[in-house]
């Protein structure tokens, strides 16, 4: 004889199994959004839930919308950019040249 469990196949803290038991769904809202890549994206959700306009795509990572003829489009990505090139967006290559020289005159009267 084996030392077996009395609740065989069941784990601690298991409830009861199956849809009656747990009580009725909330009401839910299944809404297709489309993205440019011709996608179809349908999440749910809670009938009293205002929908967003937007929503991003998990194939893709497009925005999608609700109209399918006119979806959404991606949105411009700023690639990264260093300290040095933000002054130089700033800054003309003669404003650099006179404050390096003007940094250095300090440093060479000390």
């Amino acid at each position: 004889m084996g030392s077996g469990s009395a609740i065989r196949g069941s784990r601690v803290g298991a409830g009861p199994m199956g849809e009656a038991e747990r009580g009725d769904t909330a009401p839910r809202n299944r809404v297709v959004f489309y993205c440019a890549n011709a996608h179809e994206t349908k999440p749910s959700f809670a009938a009293e839930a205002v929908v967003p306009e937007n929503w991003d795509c998990p194939r893709c990572g497009l925005p999608a919308g609700l109209d399918k003829a006119n979806p959404p489009s991606a949105s411009r990505v700023e690639p990264y950019k260093t300290h040095l090139a933000y002054v130089k967006e700033r800054r003309s290559d003669a404003d650099g040249e006179a404050i390096l020289n003007e940094a250095l005159a300090k440093i060479r009267d000390k």
